[in-house]
């Protein structure tokens, strides 16, 4: 097989890490020189930061007035454990899971939390479980956007809008680039280090009026640590949601969070970023549609993410190897095109088929998704050559 010529055109930047990920477009140190360094997270000046963050969040992510939103330890795991330990016990529960993060709520819901009537909704990588058996009379939880699969819920019309149960939606790799629909979603939570390219370590945690019902009108019976703690003598700790937060957190991490809110902001808000996202996502789609060798992981269109696009490898040849030596394919082309300056972490994860998973979502350069996948292609009949000459 002759190999195509060698790209010459390289990405500006190649990073498309799944988290966190690349900072928004001219992105430099002096974005945190206003940061409250050195200051109390409970000073006015530290106080004021966090009630910015939180505010300027309601205002970009468009979340209902009504809704109380908090900043939380831990990251997404920590804010979607926080939900699930408060909120979950006094009525049925479905867990619904179709990927790497789903499958630890699960482990949660099954192993941790004593809940006497749960329901687990399953699904391979790269399918959505049989949502439409959700009633509306239990608890839900479930990933908007799968992080690990590229597989994504189209919308939420398997939410009934009267439902008595509530919701629980982890949608970390969703928001800031996929349509929420706040009147079907009770809990929300995500992380600053997906689509807004922001630090790892704090969660975000959005409550609508239903959710603080249930917080003030039902104690679990398990014991609760001190970070998922929201109320004190049955009434929602409503400092928490000025920015009060329950550990310390970092205000540098803070003061790059609000530079990419207000980059946000000032370029249109919202529906800028799901534009560019879908833009973006866009470019990988049609180069995979005219590629023999990879094929999209999520099996219906409908249900592709515009974040995380998440490839598996279809070639013959790769595919009559034993599995861990797929995955090893896979991953030399990976360290190839990271030796090239090309893309860097961008395989898979580990427990998904083989192939690749390219971040894709509104901080990322359209142009940027276009140089790089003709070096895909060289890459792949590079690395094919090596193998069937071997």
């Amino acid at each position: 097989m002759a190999i195509a010529a060698k790209p010459t055109v390289k990405p500006v930047d190649p990073r498309f890490s799944a988290g966190p990920t690349k900072k928004r477009p001219g992105w430099t140190l002096d974005a945190l020189s206003d940061a409250a360094l050195g200051r109390s997270h409970r000073s006015a000046l530290g106080k004021a930061k966090l009630k910015e963050v939180i505010d300027l969040t309601r205002e970009v992510l468009e979340v209902p007035a009504d809704y109380r939103i908090a900043i939380v330890p831990a990251s997404d795991t920590g804010a979607v454990e926080m939900a699930m330990w408060s909120l979950l016990g006094p009525r049925g529960v479905d867990v619904a899971a179709w990927e790497n993060f789903g499958n630890a709520w699960i482990t949660d819901a099954k192993n941790q939390l004593p809940l006497d009537d749960l329901r687990i909704l399953e699904a391979p990588y790269g399918q959505l479980p049989p949502l439409h058996e959700y009633t509306g009379d239990r608890d839900l939880v479930f990933t908007w956007n799968g992080t690990t699969a590229g597989v994504r819920v189209p919308n939420a019309n398997f939410i009934p809008a009267d439902r008595e149960g509530l919701t629980i939606c982890d949608a970390t790799s969703a928001v800031y680039a996929q349509d929420i629909e706040w009147d079907k979603i009770d809990v929300l939570t995500y992380s600053w280090q997906k689509n807004m390219g922001g630090e790892a370590g704090h969660g975000m945690l959005i409550l609508s009026p239903r959710a603080v019902e249930r917080l003030e009108t039902y104690t679990p019976p398990w014991p609760m640590p001190k970070i998922f703690r929201m109320t004190s003598k049955g009434k929602l700790n409503e400092a928490l949601f000025q920015g009060a937060t329950i550990n310390t957190p970092s205000l540098l991490c803070a003061e790059d969070h609000l530079d990419a809110l207000n980059w946000v902001k000032s370029n249109g808000g919202l529906q800028f970023m799901l534009g560019r996202a879908d833009d973006n996502a866009q470019v990988l789609y049609d180069w995979i549609e005219q590629a023999d060798w990879i094929d999209n992981l999520a099996e219906k269109t409908e249900e592709r993410s515009n974040t995380g696009v998440c490839m598996k490898i279809v070639d013959p040849r790769v595919l009559a190897l034993p599995k861990d030596e797929q995955a090893a394919f896979a991953k030399s082309i990976v360290k190839l095109l990271g030796d090239e300056n090309v893309a860097l972490d961008f395989g898979s994860y580990k427990t998904a088929p083989a192939g690749f998973r390219v971040w894709a979502s509104g901080l990322i350069e359209k142009s940027d998704l276009q140089a790089l996948t003709p070096w895909l292609d060289w890459a792949f009949e590079t690395k094919i050559a090596e193998l069937t000459n071997a």
